[in-house]
């Protein structure tokens, strides 16, 4: 097989695209979880309670990102207080399919991940105490 061109490796080819939408963890748990916990709509506090670890402004500040990106749609109801939900656009549901691919690979080689963090925790250990 011959080696790409030059021109798919350039600052905007879609690879590089692809990975920035992911460089945030919380995008592609946000986008897992709406799809496969909560059948593609969900309210704030719903997302909030899904994702350990995941602070309210972190939450809000990702979704109006994944908002503006054409992921998700924000619908707010006329209710006292407001309630808010967010649903996968169709653009949203092409991302999650190749989402799901790497978080299976992930479930599949658990024991890859777990000897990359053998190995991260054995270097950090050794520069504290070299």
């Amino acid at each position: 097989m011959a080696p790409p061109a030059d021109d798919e490796w350039r600052e905007d080819c879609a690879p590089r695209r692809v990975l920035e939408i992911f460089a945030s963890k919380w995008t592609s748990m946000i986008l897992h979880a709406l799809d496969a916990r909560h059948g593609g709509t969900a309210r704030t506090g719903v997302l909030l309670r899904s994702l350990p670890g995941i602070s309210k402004k972190m939450l809000t500040q990702t979704l109006r990102d994944m908002e503006a990106s054409g992921l998700v749609s924000r619908r707010v109801y006329g209710t006292v207080p407001p309630a808010v939900d967010y649903t996968l656009t169709p653009l949203g549901h092409r991302f999650v399919e190749p989402l799901e691919l790497l978080y299976g690979w992930a479930r599949r080689n658990a024991d890859a991940l777990d000897a990359l963090t053998t190995q991260r925790t054995l270097r950090e250990t050794s520069k504290t105490h070299g």
